[in-house]
């Protein structure tokens, strides 16, 4: 499935069940584990859990298999890898706290992930 294709099936299913503040990341240059980030907020845990089920169900009613979703339960991020498009469904919290807007944003397209890794130990350590 084309990436814009995926992208937009995601931001669908999120739109669909009220995600909020949802951005696109283009991180194709910054990592070869994924092209697209996308974020959404939610309201609570459970809103959180039906955002990612939502985007799970919607991929494979497209015939697609989701690599994997971390999260769940009463978690407050949860985490839907699509391949060429990972989201996150976040508490605002959380989204708050990790702020990967930013940390996505401030990478060079040299050296990136290493530099991102280091950021979040150091986020890590602060907590």
């Amino acid at each position: 499935m084309h990436i814009d294709t995926l992208k937009n099936l995601a931001t669908d299913a999120l739109e669909e069940l009220k995600g909020r503040d949802i951005t696109a990341l283009d991180v194709a240059k910054l990592t070869d584990v994924t092209d697209v980030m996308l974020i959404a907020s939610a309201t609570s845990t459970r809103h959180v859990s039906a955002l990612a089920q939502n985007v799970v169900e919607k991929a494979k009613a497209q015939g697609l298999n989701p690599r994997g979703a971390e999260g769940g339960g009463n978690a407050d991020w949860m985490l839907v890898d699509l391949g060429d498009v990972i989201v996150h469904v976040m508490l605002p919290d959380a989204r708050e706290l990790y702020d990967l807007e930013r940390l996505w944003a401030d990478l060079p397209a040299e050296g990136g992930v290493e530099q991102l890794r280091e950021r979040m130990e150091e986020q890590a350590g602060s907590r």
